[in-house]
């Protein structure tokens, strides 16, 4: 049994990074390859001290997470660095490097994609058959994750409420995933907007994104996880899938592990972006729990459907996007109509005095500029060829080797 934790003891966060081929500037379906160069022989997990390092289901990407929980979040943007140095390292020899941001810019999933074929490779070919992974939704998508830890019915009541207030706000943050395929498509988060529908063979798995207002263990498990089990049965003859795997909501409750794990972040240009995004998220979530911002019973009111089509034109206009449902905003202490990006702003300012000053300079700049995928786009000024992308996603990749904002 895992050890439990109280709210905001322990945290734990994983980055998720694709690997390119360095000429041809094409996704590297090569981790198996990293992961046999660091440990001397293929494993789908190495632990590597403070951050362990694992594969994910397409061979392109390899997730890089805190090796079990951690009280010192203001550390982790150096420790990941320091690992991303080291992977960058082995995969000079292969022509290769990583890349950030959620989605590659130019990939196509078709001809692109390899499932990984090593460890757990039953489950993943399960997936394939039922949803065919050879997409977008699937195959060309990292994000951030950010486990967080409660102890009882009690604390899991104040943080699932807290978090659900909060998810429709998250890509005005952190959208970093504006191209597909050489084109704008329209959508500052487009690897959010496939998440809606990646799973649409079986609805009971990804709901609505925002999770149903549920507060208990038990009334969780009757209204997510059994319809989820129920769906899932007749696919699944050899009972090789787990309902908490299973689960694809914006933010999903591991009760194996005591945590809930939210999953609508965008990985960004480095880990000083991601980490900083991390803590303000969390200390925003702090302020709710508390009721500093709104009481708990308030939180809890809100059904998915109202949050949900926030959440649905934050994915497409990020920091733009003009909330005007002013009981929604009055839950964070505003009384007018707000973009997302002033909201943010006004949380930032709120909990600016508990956020480390490491952190400030990340923040700054994105409620300054705008998110990566606004940043993105101004940089490619209007100039979609190959060329221009490759150039300014080469720039994107620097910035995760430096630890570096991009600033377009």
């Amino acid at each position: 049994m895992a050890k439990k934790y109280h709210l905001f003891e322990v945290y734990g966060i994983e980055l998720e990074y694709m690997l390119i081929n360095t000429n041809s500037f094409k996704v590297a379906p090569i981790v198996d390859t990293l992961l046999t160069k660091k440990k001397g022989e293929l494993a789908g997990d190495i632990d590597n001290g403070a951050i362990a390092w694992s594969n994910e289901l397409v061979a392109h990407v390899v997730e890089l997470k805190t090796n079990g929980p951690t009280a010192h979040l203001n550390s982790l943007s150096g420790l990941f660095h320091k690992n991303i140095i080291e992977i960058n390292t082995l995969l000079k020899e292969e022509n290769s490097q990583l890349l950030p941001t959620a989605s590659h810019p130019l990939m196509n999933p078709e001809t692109d994609t390899m499932l990984w074929k090593h460890s757990y490779s039953e489950v993943y070919e399960l997936y394939n058959k039922i949803f065919n992974c050879k997409g977008h939704g699937w195959s060309n998508v990292q994000s951030t994750h950010i486990n967080l830890p409660f102890f009882d019915d009690a604390e899991f009541e104040k943080l699932h409420a807290a978090i659900r207030v909060i998810l429709p706000l998250i890509p005005g943050l952190c959208a970093s995933s504006p191209i597909l395929e050489g084109q704008v498509t329209g959508f500052k988060d487009t690897r959010l907007e496939y998440y809606k529908t990646n799973q649409k063979e079986i609805p009971e798995m990804t709901g609505s994104v925002i999770p149903e207002a549920v507060f208990s263990k038990k009334a969780y498990a009757k209204t997510i996880f059994e319809p989820i089990n129920k769906a899932i049965k007749p696919f699944d003859t050899d009972n090789i899938l787990e309902h908490h795997f299973l689960n694809s909501r914006g933010a999903i409750a591991r009760f194996d592990r005591n945590a809930i794990e939210i999953r609508l972040v965008d990985i960004q240009e480095c880990p000083k972006a991601d980490i900083a995004i991390c803590v303000l998220i969390i200390e925003v979530l702090k302020l709710l729990v508390n009721e500093t911002l709104a009481p708990l019973n308030e939180q809890k009111t809100w059904s998915k459907e109202v949050l949900f089509s926030i959440l649905n034109e934050t994915i497409k206009d990020a920091e733009n996007h003009n909330i005007s449902n002013l009981e929604y905003l009055q839950l964070f202490g505003i009384s007018k109509a707000s973009t997302v990006k002033d909201l943010w702003k006004h949380l930032y300012a709120l909990a600016k005095p508990s956020i480390d000053d490491s952190h400030y300079e990340a923040l700054d700049i994105i409620l300054s500029e705008g998110t990566l995928s606004t940043r993105i786009l101004k940089a490619l000024n209007t100039d979609f060829s190959q060329e221009n992308i490759k150039n300014v996603y080469s720039k994107l990749a620097n910035c995760l080797a430096e630890n570096q904002l991009f600033t377009s």
